[in-house]
């Protein structure tokens, strides 16, 4: 029987990959194409979303190139959450995408939850107070460019905005709506009480559809242009978070998935709704559940950060080698230097934007191998934690299937499978998002009865990284002290 394929287009921050998968969630061949980002100002981070939909054609014609597109069956997008476009009634952009890095709205978090209450916020969005949601933008622009959201009659996320351009009709998922911090998880639609509040209403939204759904067909015009079958259907993806956690099966009982990349993203699977300043809730993939997340803005990007800063400046495989041998050598603890790394505020636990990095405890004999450690032990620490309120609430943890960048780090995935004492499983594919978003097109197609059925057969594990049990009572000491630091830096 000749081959069938599906398309999972992951459009991140900074580019877009199309992934054709199999049916055993093999990658048959791949596009990429980079997204550039500007910054007009301090603590603005702004995209335009005409350059989302030319990197999406890029990316989908290099990865149709090796293989006969009539044989796609159906695509899917996993997209950058809490990044929101805003078109007119021609489908042109009235502004700049804000980009989920944006600041700009701090100064309006305490005071959209003095009128609406950060409580009643948590509980209808999942979300705790965090200035990253959209939410907070919303109101920053009615009060700063009011005539924007005066002439905005649609405000989408990036799947949605792809989806509009494929198919000329804006839906989405849920999944891609939920980051938002304007969704209602419990209804599964659009909050009039959080929008209210704001100046928009919830027909500017697109349509939310549970993932797998059928959202649209693409056009005769893209049909045409990129030799797809016409009628080509389009299925709802999700947010890359949830697309991830799918990728690896985070949806079977007992395992979480840790995204080691420019953010620390680590996420288990719950049937019931739980809320915890210890991680934001979400829907999950699936539809059905929900997904627990703690996130930490600055993840993979503080060892690069600090590689720049405080070493050469680069980042070889040569320099990362040379400081994974020197700091394997150095014991638990990395002889009293701690670390706080949040270099752009800090999320879970304390949801707190001001918070910020620092070095503590450095003595003559410390070189730039002990701080390399330190930084590695602060990131997983923060993770750990998190970790072990989730299995406090009996939330499931059996395992972790790590990917991103950091996953190729021998020296952090033994550090993470020490300190929470969870054997810690690397993805075959590191693409878990477009592999998410391929699943998600497989069940949309009727390749598999369910998701369940389908993210057993599509993903793939590597290696087994097992814990050491006899190292679990240092890394439980230094865990009690690597969480001091943030109350102490707060007072000065």
């Amino acid at each position: 029987m000749a081959q069938r394929f599906v398309i999972g287009i992951d459009s991140s921050t900074q580019s877009t990959k199309a992934i054709v998968w199999n049916e055993k969630g093999q990658p048959i061949s791949e596009g990429r194409a980079q997204i550039s980002m500007k910054m007009p100002e301090p603590g603005h981070a702004e995209q335009d979303p005409h350059e989302w939909w030319d990197s999406f054609k890029i990316a989908l014609g290099q990865a149709i190139e090796k293989i006969d597109p009539m044989r796609v069956e159906g695509i899917s997008i996993s997209n950058q959450r809490e990044t929101v476009a805003f078109l007119d009634h021609d489908g042109t952009s009235l502004h700049d995408a804000m980009v989920w890095l944006d600041e700009r709205a701090a100064n309006e978090v305490e005071s959209l939850c003095k009128i609406v209450g950060g409580e009643q916020i948590h509980k209808i969005s999942g979300k705790p107070i965090d200035p990253t949601p959209v939410l907070y933008r919303l109101k920053w622009l009615s009060k700063n460019k009011p005539e924007v959201l005066e002439k905005t009659h649609r405000i989408l996320d990036v799947q949605g905005y792809l989806v509009f351009r494929l198919t000329g009709t804006a839906k989405t998922s849920w999944t891609s709506a939920d980051p938002f911090g304007t969704f209602d998880i419990h209804k599964k639609v659009w909050s009039s009480t959080l929008l209210d509040h704001v100046g928009v209403s919830t027909d500017q939204f697109p349509e939310a559809l549970c993932p797998g759904e059928e959202i649209g067909k693409i056009s005769e015009k893209i049909a045409s242009e990129f030799n797809l079958p016409m009628n080509l259907k389009v299925f709802a993806g999700g947010g890359d978070g949830q697309c991830a956690g799918l990728g690896v099966n985070a949806i079977a009982g007992g395992r979480a998935y840790m995204n080691l990349g420019t953010a620390i993203i680590v996420g288990a699977s719950s049937k019931d709704l739980r809320f915890s300043n210890f991680w934001r809730t979400l829907i999950s993939p699936t539809g059905e559940g929900y997904f627990l997340e703690s996130v930490q803005r600055a993840g993979a990007f503080f060892v690069n950060w600090f590689l720049e800063c405080l070493g050469s400046g680069e980042r070889t495989g040569e320099i990362f080698s040379r400081l994974e041998g020197q700091a394997s050598k150095i014991d638990i603890g990395s002889e009293g230097v701690l670390v706080q790394t949040h270099l752009s505020g800090c999320m879970d636990p304390h949801w707190d934007p001001s918070s910020t990095g620092a070095f503590l405890g450095l003595r003559t004999h410390h070189t730039q191998a002990h701080l390399y450690r330190a930084s590695l032990e602060a990131l997983t620490l923060e993770s750990a934690r998190a970790m072990q309120i989730m299995a406090s609430e009996e939330v499931e943890l059996q395992k972790i299937n790590a990917i991103g960048g950091g996953a190729q780090s021998s020296l952090w995935m033994k550090m993470i499978a020490d300190a929470t004492q969870l054997p810690v499983q690397r993805s075959l594919s590191n693409e878990a998002s477009a592999l998410g978003a391929g699943i998600s097109a497989a069940v949309g197609t009727g390749w598999f009865a369910n998701f369940k059925e389908a993210a057993a057969a599509m993903t793939n594990e590597a290696e087994l990284i097992e814990p050491d049990p006899k190292v679990a009572e240092k890394w439980q000491d230094l865990s009690s002290k690597q969480a001091r630091p943030y109350k102490i830096l707060k007072q000065i």
